[in-house]
């Protein structure tokens, strides 16, 4: 299927944010979801499904200054 993930189109067969996350090898890091705009928390990744033209954002918290 066809996605948006940080706004550039993707193609997944992932069907679950937690198995997006993993392909991106996002498996083991801390990160912040959501799913067309909506915060998803890392306890509902597994759950929430995907669909056609979905908007994910993944962010990475940085270190620094």
């Amino acid at each position: 299927m066809q996605i948006l993930v940080n706004g550039e189109h993707f193609t997944t067969d992932a069907n679950s944010l937690d198995e997006l996350c993993k392909t991106l090898g996002f498996a083991d890091a801390k990160i912040a979801t959501a799913v067309n705009g909506s915060f998803v928390a890392a306890t509902a990744r597994a759950r929430t499904q995907l669909a056609e033209a979905d908007e994910i954002e993944i962010v990475a918290p940085r270190q620094g200054g």
